[in-house]
């Protein structure tokens, strides 16, 4: 099995919402193609949840870390 990657840098809108991860091996995704990914199993350090509004939304794995929550990750 190859190693999974890791979400290490994200592209923000004027909101600052997140709309696109870039990975540990360089690959850009937008918001969609890396919650299909976290779905299933591809991503390491994340996982998708149902928010109030019945979407569904990545976020980092909690592991009382600040540093890798995905709102502090580089930009790019």
């Amino acid at each position: 099995m190859t190693e999974r990657e890791t979400f290490t840098a994200v592209r923000k809108n004027g909101d600052g919402d997140i709309t696109a991860f870039r990975t540990s091996t360089g690959r850009e995704l937008n918001y969609e193609q890396a919650l299909r990914e976290v779905q299933e199993g591809r991503i390491k350090g994340a996982n998708v949840f149902k928010g109030r509004d019945g979407e569904m939304y990545i976020r980092g794995d909690a592991d009382g870390d600040p540093a890798n929550n995905l709102d502090n990750l580089p930009l790019f």
